[in-house]
């Protein structure tokens, strides 16, 4: 799984039944992914990338129960799935909007939505992070800029009664630098608990005034990402410049104040490996983090088409496995492990093969 995450993935028929759905293009999140399901585990893997197209593991089209052969070069080597296309993307809301604008499936059971498609800092070429494809999916159609909370709601629900969807991940393109979109996802949580009783996660950058972790908390919001992506200062500086306004030190004041709010193991942060952090970087903050109680959530890094970074080489298999393989005894050691987190992306797990190190087995 660490190997497919790096490489890639071809299709050898990527128009085939179940083979050629619910791959992403743009947008925020797994973008150029498509979800796999190996040996049980469901994993996003990179199917749209440079490096896709050149991977050594290739998908043959799937037979009639869904199965596909995985091979490495030309030997077979394990029996993949890909998750059917969800019922509730066939479906439009009141106002005529398609359903799979307004959310969409990650993984196998895990709803997602960019509530503002939109950031402050992305129309600057000074200010934007140099790895993010918030609006391309907006450009293109595939979604719209605001999704308001009664949309949300309407979709949620659907979701969880037509594709049994168990937990679901709102994030924002940040849209001020004081709330910094705390204001939009307690307004969407809201809406959505009182239509459905979903685990939600909320994800925005640290709010200026640490009363919204209460706000967020009580409009239903059960978890909180709040991603550095990168953990040096020259490579925030570097990769991306306007978030790195928000100071590292203020990320950490922020974790330790929403723990106190959230609880032990329900606050994570997403981190990149491969655009630029050493090993001992990476493992030195997620042991910091992990004494506050914060779940390190480290993923390898995906260069996305049209960004960029899209030439930017993703981490190596064996850098991965030299990162997540400590830190999955270290997550195991602290007793913050993925299945215990009410909703979000640690608990999904489908971006990063962590959740396999954290029980010592081989991925």
């Amino acid at each position: 799984m660490t190997e497919l995450q790096s490489f890639g993935l071809r299709l050898a028929d990527p128009g085939a039944p179940n083979g050629g759905v619910a791959s992403r293009r743009g947008g925020a999140g797994p973008s150029d992914h498509k979800a796999v399901t190996v040996d049980g585990h469901t994993i996003m893997v990179p199917v749209h990338t440079s490096s896709a197209w050149n991977s050594p593991f290739v998908a043959q089209a799937p037979d009639a129960q869904g199965l596909s052969a995985l091979t490495r070069g030309s030997i077979p080597i394990a029996s993949i799935a890909f998750p059917k296309a969800p019922r509730f993307y066939a479906l439009q809301t009141f106002d005529g909007v398609p359903y799979s604008h307004i959310a969409t499936l990650h993984g196998s059971d895990v709803l997602a939505t960019t509530v503002l498609q939109e950031c402050i800092r992305y129309a600057s070429r000074r200010k934007t992070c140099q790895f993010c494809a918030i609006g391309q999916s907006l450009a293109a159609g595939r979604t719209i800029a605001h999704k308001t909370p009664e949309q949300l709601a309407e979709v949620a629900r659907a979701a969880v009664l037509l594709d049994g969807v168990k937990h679901m991940v709102m994030t924002t393109g940040t849209p001020n630098a004081t709330d910094r979109g705390a204001k939009v996802l307690c307004d969407s949580a809201f809406a959505i608990k009182a239509a459905v009783n979903l685990p939600l996660q909320g994800q925005c950058e640290p709010p200026d005034d640490d009363r919204w972790f209460q706000r967020m908390h009580a409009a239903g919001i059960d978890t909180l990402g709040m991603h550095l992506e990168a953990v040096t200062p020259e490579v925030r500086e570097r990769i991306m410049p306007g978030k790195a306004s928000v100071p590292l030190s203020r990320y950490m004041e922020a974790f330790e104040a929403s723990v106190k709010v959230f609880g032990r193991g329900q606050v994570s942060t997403y981190i990149l490996a491969g655009l630029g952090d050493t090993r001992e970087a990476i493992l030195s903050i997620s042991e910091k983090l992990l004494a506050l109680g914060v779940y390190p959530f480290v993923v390898p890094f995906v260069p996305i088409s049209g960004t960029p970074l899209e030439d930017h080489a993703p981490p190596s298999s064996d850098f991965m496995k030299s990162v997540l393989e400590p830190l999955g005894a270290m997550v195991g050691k602290a007793g913050l492990r993925s299945g215990d987190i009410k909703a979000g992306c640690g608990k999904c797990g489908a971006c990063s093969s962590l959740s396999v190190y954290e029980t010592g087995a081989s991925a």
